[in-house]
């Protein structure tokens, strides 16, 4: 497992206009930009091979603020748990299967490590963790799956996240099938790479986020 963490994450420029109150630690969000690969459609059938959190700032209901870099960042891959797989989803991800039977984290372990790092950082932060990723359906069911599964519980609750694709429909008055990559509007567009590593995709969204708090849709 790679790790890149700090136990206080550094915040950039606020995006917004002073309300004067101090919110509350659960009336702050807290996010973190997440990406998974798996080597099938769905969890409980198939395994997640991989997964990355990235700290993306953190929100008050007036004021956005972005960390200064994407340093504060958990990484990991993990041992499948299922027999079952699907080549293609393999192709996409160009994950060594077999190498992770034998060298990948065991799940309960990877995601034990994964809960105490979100909890740490939202509370170095003063507020309570959101779990962001673009489109969140498919991430959060898996990461929510493996919570649940190897901990019996998640740092992110059992709602606490927030769809990009969604936002950017909303935001941008468009269709959600119109808020896909290929359509971003250049504003939206971050700099950072997309290669299918779930690190540089997860900084990806995180940057895409701060971006979204800026954008006049």
């Amino acid at each position: 497992m790679a790790m890149r963490s700090s136990p206080h994450p550094e915040s950039g420029a606020a995006v917004g206009t002073h309300s004067g109150r101090e919110a509350k630690a659960d009336q702050v969000d807290i996010y973190f930009s997440a990406d998974v690969e798996t080597d099938g459609p769905i969890p409980g059938e198939f395994s997640m091979l991989s997964f990355a959190l990235v700290y993306a700032g953190k929100y008050d209901g007036v004021n956005f603020q972005r960390p200064t870099s994407y340093a504060t960042a958990f990484e990991t891959t993990l041992r499948p748990i299922f027999k079952s797989f699907q080549k293609e989803a393999l192709v996409v991800n160009g994950l060594d299967r077999d190498r992770l039977v034998a060298e990948g984290k065991d799940p309960a372990v990877a995601m034990a490590e994964a809960a105490d790092w979100v909890v740490r950082n939202a509370q170095a932060q003063g507020g309570t963790p959101v779990l962001v990723a673009y489109p969140v359906s498919f991430d959060w069911t898996w990461l929510y799956w493996y919570f649940i599964h190897f901990l019996r519980k998640s740092p992110f609750n059992h709602s606490r996240c927030f769809d990009l694709r969604t936002a950017i429909a909303v935001r941008g008055q468009r269709p959600v099938a119109s808020a896909g990559h290929s359509h971003l509007p250049s504003a939206l567009v971050s700099t950072k790479p997309q290669t299918r590593a779930v690190l540089d995709d997860a900084i990806e969204q995180a940057d895409m986020l701060a971006k979204l708090f800026a954008w006049d849709g």
